[in-house]
């Protein structure tokens, strides 16, 4: 991301510091844990959309920093009680923090992480760009409660799919790039453009991650670890809707009954890429792919747009 370095570097510099400040506690133990999790961040893709829709559409200010912690600040906060929900011990390669200090004290620590974005928007008067994350992070909780309402039945179809990813991963991309915009131009207008944009890009990040489960064990992530969960990802739903009566009898009872048997699991694998999953997913990832960028053509041409299409490529070519 060369480019994108180039041209909000200083910037994300800046934000770093801005959301270290935003981030202090108020007892040793609190500030041990969030300087742990400040260690650990990962690339910080979504204060990149903040900052780069606010360059596009205007230039950035005060109020588009503020924009870009409070996205960092909820999706930290659900990140960490996300861990504690999945009772996962791993985030990024380390300890996740209920690992390292049990769920009581990492629920408290995403509670906190939430509070902290309220105050700071509401202490600043920024109450639409409030807004707009408020309403993702209800669309998140909702897209995750579908899919775990769904997962039970494994008949999932293709709309129900599209509705989870753009509540579940969409939601918080989209609101991103919509606070940026707001808060470089306050216009709604603006905004809602660019939370079009946002989703058909965190659309097109969830069917890659997708993708991921049918690569090689080298890309950083094993394969088959959606199937193991019981999770319906497209090219395991696109499998299902082609596949002859009997191989999706034998697919749906590999995936309820024989999940964790890697032989089974890569037999699953092998019939998805046989019937054309890949290829239709991928077609489906690069076609919202395009959607999005083609949002970005009634702005003039500049580095930041430049920057910003590099961005999303990045999305897409990603190898973890």
């Amino acid at each position: 991301m060369r480019l994108v370095k180039q041209v909000i570097g200083n910037e994300l510099t800046l934000f770093e510091k801005k959301f270290s400040d935003s981030v202090k506690g108020t007892n040793p133990l609190l500030d041990r844990v969030l300087r742990f999790i400040i260690k650990r961040k990962g690339k910080q893709m979504r204060p990149m959309f903040v900052l780069l829709s606010a360059k596009i559409a205007q230039q950035i200010s005060e109020k588009t920093y503020r924009a870009a912690s409070l996205i960092e600040l909820l999706h930290t906060a659900t990140l960490v009680h996300d861990d504690v929900v999945d009772n996962a011990m791993l985030r990024r390669g380390f300890f996740s923090v209920n690992a390292l200090w049990k769920n009581k004290i990492a629920v408290l620590v995403g509670d906190f992480l939430l509070s902290k974005g309220l105050l700071l928007s509401l202490e600043n008067e920024d109450f639409t760009i409030l807004q707009i994350t408020s309403r993702a992070v209800k669309e998140m909780a909702e897209g995750e409660l579908l899919q775990m309402e769904k997962a039970r039945k494994l008949d999932i179809k293709e709309e129900i799919y599209f509705e989870i990813i753009r509540a579940k991963t969409a939601s918080l991309l989209s609101a991103a790039c919509a606070a940026g915009a707001y808060s470089a131009t306050g216009s709604l207008e603006v905004a809602e453009q660019f939370r079009g944009f946002g989703e058909k890009v965190g659309i097109a990040f969830q069917i890659k991650d997708d993708l991921f489960d049918y690569g090689q064990d080298s890309i950083g992530k094993p394969t088959g670890i959606d199937i193991k969960e019981k999770k319906m990802t497209l090219p395991l739903i696109y499998t299902l809707q082609v596949a002859d009566a009997a191989t999706k009898r034998k697919i749906i009872y590999i995936v309820k009954n024989q999940n964790t048997d890697k032989q089974k699991v890569n037999e699953v694998i092998a019939l998805v890429k046989q019937h054309g999953g890949i290829e239709y997913a991928t077609e489906r990832m690069n076609q919202y792919k395009n959607e999005a960028l083609s949002l970005l053509e009634s702005y003039p041409d500049s580095e930041a747009k430049e920057a910003m299409k590099e961005l999303v490529q990045y999305v897409i070519d990603r190898s973890h």
